[in-house]
């Protein structure tokens, strides 16, 4: 067998980077102001740093509005709990986004609840997670939402396939098991404590990699001719000593024997803040009443 079709996420969320921007130009025609994102950062942890000034940077490039809330890591939990209020009652603001991890003295769990479902554009509000399980229309999850179009380039009909998805997170593994389940896959999940994760994983016509362990998977972990992708995104060091970031599957490896796969960088991660963009047009639409945009 070959080596395996790259998927290039990095193409494929430009193009709806673009049709975002063609949406949001045709809202701000429609209702008179542009879509706004407002993403709560608390704290100066780097990592959160330049995720929230990538997705500040995309929402300027697709005509949104970004509203970028900067809070110090000595905050209480009542006070971050009143800026969020504040947020869901401010009508410029269509979406509302807080960057995790948060720090110790706030829980996570209370925050997320507190944002209005209809604003929150990460899917993680107890309302859509359960809305996601039910099948109904919701806030998608944007990782998960991104792995889905990214199988979409390799298989149009998902229905029948053998999908294995390592890690149980409440961002990446369970939302993007419940939606292989609506697309009518057989879905197992696997994690740390499975029992013989290894072979369960060589049955599966797709693999998704989200279980944070660089270079977890190797060739030995796949079927020949599925369909990897890795949602991992770790530092490594290369051969020669060189930090790079390396996914859960081991590239090198896993791509002599998979049909195709998602590269890192430049496969699932491109393809979550282009999903955030589109979120935060489909909360734009419904809370004016509007359709959603198709995409």
């Amino acid at each position: 067998m070959g080596r395996a079709t790259v998927i290039d996420g990095a193409a494929v969320a430009a193009a709806l980077r673009q049709r975002a921007a063609e949406v949001a130009a045709r809202l701000r025609s429609d209702i008179g102001t542009a879509p706004g994102l407002a993403t709560v950062l608390v704290g100066d942890d780097p990592a959160s740093q330049v995720y929230v000034r990538a997705k500040g940077r995309a929402c300027a490039g697709s005509e949104l509005t970004a509203f970028d809330i900067r809070l110090p890591t000595d905050i209480s939990e009542a006070r971050l709990v009143a800026e969020i209020e504040k947020l869901n009652h401010d009508e410029r603001v269509d979406g509302v986004l807080v960057q995790l991890p948060l720090p110790r003295q706030i829980d996570p769990h209370r925050v997320v609840s507190t944002i209005d479902p209809a604003k929150d554009v990460d899917g993680f509000h107890p309302v859509n997670v359960g809305r996601l399980w039910s099948g109904l229309p919701t806030m998608v999850p944007c990782t998960p939402q991104g792995c889905l179009r990214l199988l979409g380039t390799v298989h149009p009909d998902l229905t029948g396939l053998n999908a294995v998805v390592l890690g149980r997170s409440n961002i990446v593994g369970k939302p993007l098991a419940a939606l292989l389940i609506v697309a009518d896959c057989t879905v197992t999940v696997i994690h740390s404590k499975t029992r013989d994760a290894r072979e369960i994983s060589r049955h599966a016509d797709i693999l998704i990699a989200a279980a944070g362990q660089p270079r977890m998977v190797n060739a030995d972990w796949v079927k020949p001719g599925a369909t990897v992708i890795d949602v991992g995104i770790s530092p490594a060091a290369d051969p020669e000593g060189r930090n790079r970031i390396v996914g859960d599957a081991d590239f090198a490896s896993v791509s002599a024997v998979a049909g195709a796969i998602t590269p890192v960088p430049g496969g699932v991660g491109p393809m979550t803040i282009a999903c955030l963009l589109l979120n935060t047009l489909l909360a734009a639409c419904r809370r004016r009443g509007l359709p959603d945009p198709t995409f």
